[in-house]
């Protein structure tokens, strides 16, 4: 997805597809987000197969839809993916229940995620994305959205207790799962490549479970600690505990890497704010919540009106599906001046709703921030200068804003 809007264009209302995937792989859907939050700010969509949906792109609106489970329920699903049809693992997930299921299971999970939990890994995850950053120094193209997806493996890898040999196949069953119309990762049709990626990541998680208990290994990772994880008063179930090992799976390794790579894209674009970050370290921290707004790479999520509901001066009826677009929330000016401008010094930049928001917020994000903050820690302390090598290339999908390709040549930075 274009991250710098182009020029303002005149966007017919009636004929807007949010689910055109060439809006996102070749367009720009940044001006079709700002008509609909001035002039339709809950849009109506019939597909040509019939499914329908109703669209908020206001931030205000997508924070109610995302934070209402009494108006807007995710029991039903909650990626765009599964529009029109239930997702058979709804109310298995912890990211398809409402509460108090849903608190249950993510206060079990999240004891091992919190900011003071995860402290203890900085300097493993340093060291491995200092030797991630290795080839860009070497003075050859380094293509940060091509090597990218590879990283969170390597930072969590570990810590899920994921072996090496297994994260090249993980991390593409993972991008088919988000992207299964892009040519990188497609099988077949789109149906095939969904089915066959949430087929093989369940299985992988199902024996791995298999393999941990008949080894009688102690609970080391967070995937062991899934497998004692109670909630509520009775422990998961093998399918509970092999659906929520792929969910934690899929948060670890889809949207970080774009969250990277257009980051990058967005500090060689603007080489004044990168020397500015360079210059003074202590903005690294807000640099991440800008590029968490800026590229909002979970694009979007999905729930269902309970009732009859009003909303952004419209009804939803009672079961329709409301997706709630992130992109733009980030991009709404009523919560941030100059959303269009990439600007690191920006106040308020942790408004930012790329996380999420609401019970549902991503319990991934304090290990997030974190491996963000050691990336461009390193990434500026040592490069000089990044310069584009040739032409970016965006991935293919409506719900995950991403790159495929960022070649770049990287200056070493002299040491005073």
């Amino acid at each position: 997805m274009r991250l710098t809007p182009g020029p303002a264009q005149d966007v017919d209302l009636d004929r807007v597809d949010l689910f055109d995937l060439d809006l996102y792989t070749d367009g720009d859907p940044h001006p079709v987000w700002d008509a609909l939050r001035a002039r339709s700010p809950l849009h109506h969509q019939v597909l040509a197969d019939g499914r329908e949906f109703w669209s908020v792109t206001r931030y205000e609106d997508v924070c109610r839809v995302l934070g209402s489970h009494q108006e807007f329920t995710s029991e039903r699903g909650t990626v765009v993916t599964h529009l029109g049809v239930d997702d058979v693992a709804a109310g298995k997930l912890m990211t398809s229940p409402d509460p108090p299921r849903h608190t249950q299971v993510r206060r079990a999970i999240g004891s091992r995620l919190t900011a003071r939990a995860v402290a203890v890994w900085e300097d493993r995850i340093r060291q491995a994305i200092v030797r991630f950053l290795q080839p860009a120094l070497d003075g050859a193209v380094f293509d940060p959205a091509e090597q990218a997806p590879l990283l969170p493996a390597i930072v969590t890898g570990p810590l899920l207790g994921i072996p090496e040999r297994d994260w090249d196949d993980l991390v593409q069953l993972t991008a088919m799962v988000t992207a299964p119309s892009d040519p990188h990762f497609r099988q077949g049709s789109e149906a095939a490549t969904l089915a066959i990626s949430h087929h093989e990541l369940v299985a992988y998680v199902t024996a791995w479970v298999e393999q941990r208990r008949a080894a009688g290994r102690e609970n080391t990772s967070l995937l062991d600690h899934l497998m004692s994880v109670h909630a509520g008063e009775a422990p998961m179930t093998d399918e509970e505990i092999a659906l929520n090992g792929y969910s934690i799976l899929l948060g670890a390794n889809v949207t970080t890497p774009h969250t990277v790579s257009g980051t990058v894209l967005a500090l060689v674009e603007r080489p004044e704010q990168f020397e500015k970050a360079q210059a003074d370290p202590s903005l690294v921290p807000n640099l991440v919540e800008e590029g968490l707004r800026w590229t909002s790479a979970a694009c979007n999520f999905m729930r269902y009106a309970v009732a009859d509901t009003r909303i952004a001066g419209g009804t939803v009826p009672a079961g329709g599906a409301v997706v709630a677009w992130i992109g733009s929330a980030n991009r709404d000016a009523a919560q941030f001046t100059d959303p269009h401008s990439f600007d690191i010094t920006r106040s308020g930049a942790k408004r930012q709703v790329a996380f999420g928001f609401g019970s549902h917020f991503c319990i991934g994000a304090p290990l997030a921030r974190m491996t963000l903050r050691v990336f461009f820690e390193e990434l500026l302390g040592r490069c000089g200068s990044i310069e584009l090598a040739g032409e970016p290339e965006h991935l293919r999908s409506y719900f995950i804003a991403g790159l495929t390709h960022l070649p770049v040549v990287v200056q070493r930075r002299r040491t005073p």
